[in-house]
């Protein structure tokens, strides 16, 4: 058997890397930059006021001062301030030439053309000067940012219109199983209601990627074949049907076309399966529901956030509250919640494949290593909040 992580590093190397797009401004939310952005002019571009108020030349205050004209935002006043003028100046607007500090209105008294600033005043007060914020080539957001409103606006105001990106990954899914019937759907004999299908489409999204559903496939190995020939997509993820059953249509339909299947030292989830087919990236994971939660976390999700650039979040040591069994020789990925800084199963069925109705309890998977057969109060995990 090899190990999660051994399993985790050979899907990586299975993975093309991505070829950056250029976006606009508009479609790149929630995109990472694959470029950095540097600013492509001065911020602000020219000397601006931070009050409403009066430019003037700090060395006539205080003093009554004439009024010569004024310099709105978008339309700044163009002659040159001589000794003993002034201008009405409002938030944003060009300083002109000759000035050098603003007096917030609500200091001066006005009378006509006429106005009176009764105190001194620095050079510089309320003037925001050219290239303050970034000059001209300076950094305004680097690559492997996940772009928010923040950085858009940053990249905006830096006078960039376009980004370069990485594209959302295309990833595609299918379920199998006979047994199988659609959520609200009545049940029959032997029945049970998919759900690994809700779990993949909706992990896919919150991870990034552009879901594509292959629907639910029969247990056939032919069909599952079919359906993953003919996904477009940039990587392809099964569920069920990979494990050495007499009944096992992904094992059947995918090991000749190029996909390797493995147990995994882990525990849920130890049946896997990953490869390519027709030059397609593939995993494969079993089908109980819980495992598939697991197998999200563990390799689904880095999977795709390396296909998106974007960093894989750290696993933290916390204390086990309580104490719990793990299985003898595989590493147990145990649904935990987080409580006063410490972490406890979420069920107390374990870690057990088939608690399906009980993973919401759930806030964080821990990690306990393949030597140990028990974990203690006060004993070390390892731990991340789910991220999908």
């Amino acid at each position: 058997m090899r190990s999660a992580d051994e399993h985790l590093q050979h899907i990586y190397g299975l993975l093309r890397p991505p070829v950056p797009v250029t976006v606009s401004l508009e479609d790149a939310l929630g995109l990472v930059l694959a470029v950095e952005v540097r600013s492509a002019t001065a911020i602000p571009p020219f000397d601006n006021s931070a009050m409403d108020g009066y430019a003037l030349r700090a060395a006539d205050a205080p003093g009554t001062l004439t009024v010569v004209g004024e310099s709105a935002a978008g339309h700044p006043w163009n002659g040159v301030l001589a000794a003993g003028q002034a201008v009405r100046i409002l938030t944003g607007a060009a300083v002109p030439a000759g000035a050098d500090s603003v007096v917030p209105q609500e200091l001066v008294t006005r009378d006509g053309d006429a106005v009176t600033i009764p105190g001194a005043t620095a050079s510089g007060s309320h003037v925001r000067y050219r290239g303050e914020d970034a000059k001209p080539g300076d950094l305004v957001v680097p690559a492997g940012v996940e772009l928010r409103p923040r950085h858009l606006a940053a990249a905006a105001s830096a006078g960039v219109a376009t980004l370069e990106v990485w594209p959302k990954p295309r990833v595609a899914f299918l379920v199998t199983g006979d047994e199988l019937v659609a959520p609200g759907e009545p049940l029959g004999p032997g029945q049970i209601h998919e759900s690994n299908a809700t779990t993949l489409d909706t992990a896919l999204r919150a991870l990034g990627a552009v879901p594509v559903d292959l629907g639910t496939v029969g247990d056939a190995g032919d069909a599952v074949r079919g359906a993953v020939e003919a996904a477009d997509a940039d990587l392809v993820v099964t569920t069920g049907g990979a494990s050495v059953g007499d009944h096992d249509p992904v094992k059947e339909g995918l090991a000749d076309a190029g996909v390797e299947f493995v147990r995994v030292a882990m525990q849920p989830g130890k049946p896997q399966g990953a490869g390519y087919v027709g030059g397609t990236p593939v995993i494969c994971l079993p089908g109980n529901p819980v495992a598939v939660a697991v197998c999200v976390e563990l390799f689904v999700g880095p999977a795709v956030r390396a296909l998106r650039g974007v960093p894989e979040p750290a696993w933290e040591p916390m204390p086990a509250a309580v104490a719990w069994r793990c299985p003898p020789g595989r590493e147990q990925i145990m649904p935990v919640v987080i409580e006063a800084g410490a972490v406890r199963p979420a069920t107390t069925g374990g870690s057990g494949s088939h608690l399906v109705a009980r993973l919401a309890a759930a806030e964080a998977l821990a990690r306990v290593p393949a030597d140990a057969d028990a974990v203690e109060p006060g004993d070390i995990v390892m731990v991340r909040r789910f991220t999908a």
